[in-house]
């Protein structure tokens, strides 16, 4: 039976959990995650786990935040006027939005504070900071 190696495609379930144990994602009753191993598809401490493993294996995969999603970054918070906000959508505390950079990009943002004057939007990944820990099934190699 071949092992995974780079370049390899494969195929897995898998479910992420936080240090609590909460779950933050899975792949239960869905299709299981396809991507080529070293490409950089998914983060470098889930995809360091899977070289070596075959067909039907199975692992518990601790990943930390620095191989994750990176640590939270202070700069990545930014308070803007309320008045520059849209008057349509009741801002909340934990409300995604969509931003567009000064170049025009868009990205995604979470509102951490609101006050009568401000909104402090985090454009942070929800899980920069995070210790991840995946439990994983290698389902298919291609």
């Amino acid at each position: 039976m071949s092992e995974a190696k780079s370049g390899d495609t494969v195929r897995l379930h898998y479910k992420g959990t936080l240090d609590d144990g909460s779950v933050f994602d899975s792949s239960e009753g869905r299709d299981p995650l396809e991507f080529t191993v070293g490409s950089g598809q998914i983060i470098p401490g889930l995809e360091r786990a899977i070289p070596g493993m075959k067909v039907g294996d199975e692992k518990t995969v601790k990943v930390e935040a620095a191989e994750a999603y990176g640590p939270l970054n202070p700069d990545a918070r930014q308070a803007v006027p309320r008045a520059n906000m849209p008057e349509n959508v009741e801002i909340t505390v934990g409300l995604q939005l969509q931003a567009q950079t000064e170049t025009g990009q868009m990205m995604s943002v979470t509102v951490v504070e609101v006050s009568e004057e401000e909104v402090v939007l985090d454009a942070n990944h929800p899980l920069a900071g995070k210790d991840l820990t995946f439990e994983i099934q290698l389902t298919g190699i291609n």
